[in-house]
């Protein structure tokens, strides 16, 4: 059988990109949170950061929240005392937490502060991505930066205008894959939508995926178990489905403006979606 050009490239784009997500099925909500800006699953327990007020507020009301996988609250202010935590990100028994203009390491079975790395000039340390061999990456949406932490040494790894105000991080083989957040509205201002940005580990030059069509004012930054990505809207709401190439379309559109850093199950194929202005975090299966 003779197969035509244009058939042999649809069969191979659909080899390289997976196919679009089924209608997600929604499993729970837990309430009771103040602000929860970022969610990391742990076995049993989700670790959830409260930033409980403004996002710049050194004012020491932050905590951390334990909730079930299920859905129940297990502990409401399990690590308190921190400033804005944000983006959480686990090395061995260490959690890791964007606090502003700090990385803050505390130790999992103490439950308590047990190192704090200061980011001299960072503004806006946002979502934490950790890799396998214990390096730590940090975004600073406020100046354009992504810090890395390695052997106990916190400092620049790449910045510049082409990270697009780096959001939501994900950890690859070769690269780390950042969302941008773009330019966000103000003062009447529409703003500029971004688009998921890859920085690979041997050269640190980033690149848009795809043709760099702008997506969104894009927060958190996950994987699925059949390999498309997830992004959160902070501004807007929806949450992407993002393939390889860079092409995309809205999963869920129902929710308002503060859907912020999500994280997902690969076991259970389940997406935990913060929403920050709605004061709590909700559970969606993903096929």
């Amino acid at each position: 059988m003779r197969l035509s050009a244009s058939f042999v490239v649809a069969a191979t784009i659909a080899l390289v990109c997976p196919a679009w997500a089924a209608e997600p099925e929604k499993l729970w909500e837990v309430g009771g949170l103040q602000e929860p800006e970022s969610v990391l699953p742990d076995g049993d327990v989700l670790y959830v950061s409260n930033v409980v007020g403004g996002f710049r507020d050194k004012d020491g009301v932050g905590f951390i929240s334990k909730v079930s996988p299920d859905g129940r609250m297990l502990a409401r202010e399990w690590v308190s005392g921190l400033n804005a935590p944000k983006g959480l990100g686990k090395v061995g028994g260490t959690l890791y937490v964007a606090d502003i203009d700090e990385l803050v390491a505390i130790d999992v079975a103490a439950g308590k502060v047990a190192q704090r790395y200061p980011a001299e000039g960072a503004v806006f340390l946002n979502d934490v991505a950790a890799a396998s061999d214990g390096r730590v990456f940090v975004s600073d949406t406020g100046t354009n930066t992504i810090w890395k932490l390695e052997g106990g040494v916190f400092a620049p790894w790449v910045e510049g205008e082409a990270l697009k105000g780096p959001n939501g991080m994900l950890v690859e083989d070769d690269r780390l894959l950042v969302a941008g957040i773009g330019k966000t509205p103000k003062d009447g201002d529409a703003g500029t939508p971004a688009n998921l940005i890859a920085v690979p580990f041997a050269t640190k030059t980033p690149s848009d995926l795809g043709e760099g069509s702008p997506v969104g004012f894009l927060d958190g930054l996950v994987r699925t178990a059949e390999g498309v990505y997830l992004a959160t809207d902070y501004v807007r709401g929806p949450l992407y489905e993002i393939k390889s190439d860079g092409s995309f379309r809205i999963l869920i559109d129902g929710f308002g403006p503060g859907t912020a850093d999500l994280a997902y199950d690969a076991a259970s194929k389940t997406a935990f979606i913060p929403l920050s202005r709605d004061r709590k975090l909700v559970a969606y299966r993903i096929h």
